[in-house]
């Protein structure tokens, strides 16, 4: 039998997508370096499609449960609805034998950490009297809003603008998350996002992948309500704090890539040269936004790396694009994102401001230029360029396309411009913060540490 040598022992469960995995195992590191056995919980077709290998801290640790979709995933679900339904189903049904096969191992479970849209999870930990927490992989600031959405504190639809909420900035309709701008546009993710809140009142924690300085004052509004603990940024301890031996790297990725071709493209390339376009690992443009984006960056006459990770997304550029560019940009289908944020070469990140390409970008000093396409994105660019000021957020035109001269004039505005200077002496800044907070008897790490004292045996 296994012998007993941890302090506790946490599940970690996480929504089955990239953006969701790779913070909570981000997190399962800093726990099992406080001497806590973490245990991701993967679906079982996800754990097929990563086969990760065992870490080489013994503190941490795989296992599975089902989906119901074991063979496929959520791409062989028939809707959102549909996928949801039967992961509640025969997720219940698997924790619930995780939980039973640890009680009668050396090490049983302690305390269950769940990813909020799974909140059925924290039903089945409480049934076991065991500790949970929700650990929200969003800006704080997007979570709050749910929240008082749930408690009916904030009513929909929103009749006038600009909206105002403590310890928040005014926000105009453009700056709210996509599910809350246009009531009904988006059913089933608003739904997902309100029942996060369902049952949080039995919850001992909410978790939230940020840190007090980024958001002290949403923080600080939010924390009247919940248990909230800042506990990031949550991205490897590399290139942070540094005491986290060999964690180099998020080590489970869904997307494979050759590493090679982007970094000895982006090598030959000088100091804050090159623009580097990331719109995350959901997201799809139009025909004509992808079009407008590619003319942009031809017209801004920077070079330019582009994460552009499938085919049919590849076939919406202009014909003979790829041609025409040259050695001025590479297109790739997958990037290790971290190398490039901190490599000598980058000038500034185009993304579509996910919350954690924005966190990255912060934690890299990479100044941004935003472009938000729907979900938390928008809130986020709203931080970006009017809180952090860190960035700039392009606009749109009345069809909703991003034109080829806003976003050459954006790229041009932080790469050479006098106010782009100031936006990297910010990203500075932060960066220095967002060390501090992870760092030995940083917030971050003193709210680790709180969230350990209660479960520890």
């Amino acid at each position: 039998m296994e012998e007993k040598v941890y302090r506790a022992h946490v599940l970690i469960i996480p929504y089955p997508s990239q953006g969701h995995i790779n913070p909570t195992f981000q997190f399962a590191k800093r726990l099992a370096f406080k001497g806590i056995k973490s245990t991701l919980v993967l679906t079982n077709f996800v754990f097929q499609s990563i086969r990760p290998s065992q870490p080489s801290d013994p503190s941490l640790q795989f296992d599975t449960i089902s989906d119901g979709y074991d063979n496929g995933g959520f791409a062989n679900a028939e809707s959102i609805q549909a996928y949801l339904q039967k992961m509640e189903a025969a997720g219940s049904k698997t924790l619930t034998e995780l939980i039973l096969k640890y009680r009668d191992s050396a090490n049983p479970v302690d305390c269950i950490v769940y990813d909020p849209f799974l909140y059925w999870a924290l039903d089945i930990a409480k049934d076991f009297g065991l500790v949970a927490a929700a650990f929200f992989t969003q800006i704080c600031a997007v979570n709050f809003l749910y929240y008082l959405v749930h408690r009916g504190m904030l009513k929909l639809p929103i009749s006038s603008t600009p909206v105002t909420v403590p310890g928040l900035p005014l926000l105009e309709a453009e700056d709210l998350p996509a599910y809350l701008a246009v009531e009904g546009q988006y059913p089933a993710y608003f739904e997902m996002v309100l029942k996060q809140f369902s049952n949080s009142d039995k919850v001992d924690f909410i978790l939230v992948n940020t840190f007090y300085k980024l958001e002290s004052e949403v923080v600080d509004s939010m924390s009247k309500f919940c248990p909230l603990l800042t506990i990031g940024p949550t991205i490897p301890s590399f290139y942070l704090d540094k005491r986290i031996q060999n964690d180099t790297d998020y080590n489970l990725n869904l997307f494979t890539f050759d590493k090679s071709t982007c970094f000895n493209w982006l090598n030959t390339k000088s100091e804050q040269s090159v623009v580097y376009v990331s719109f995350g690992s959901m997201a799809c443009l139009s025909d004509k936004q992808m079009q407008e984006l590619a003319w942009g960056l031809k017209q801004s006459a920077f070079h330019f790396l582009w994460v552009i990770r499938d085919s049919k997304e590849t076939n919406k550029l202009p014909n003979g694009f790829v041609d025409e560019i040259g050695d001025k940009g590479l297109i790739v289908k997958w990037s290790s994102q971290l190398e490039v944020l901190s490599n000598k070469a980058l000038g500034c990140f185009l993304t579509h401001a996910g919350w954690n390409s924005t966190l990255e970008g912060l934690s890299l000093a990479a100044p941004m230029v935003a472009m938000p396409l729907w979900t938390d994105q928008p809130t986020d660019a709203k931080f970006v360029e009017d809180i952090w000021k860190v960035g700039i957020r392009v606009r749109a035109s009345e069809d909703g396309i991003v034109g080829r001269e806003e976003i050459e004039r954006c790229i041009r505005e932080v790469m050479e411009g006098e106010r782009g200077e100031q936006m990297k002496e910010n990203a500075k800044k932060w960066r220095e913060l967002a060390i501090e907070a992870v760092s030995e008897g940083g917030t971050s790490d003193k709210n680790i540490d709180e969230f350990i004292s209660k479960f520890i045996n």
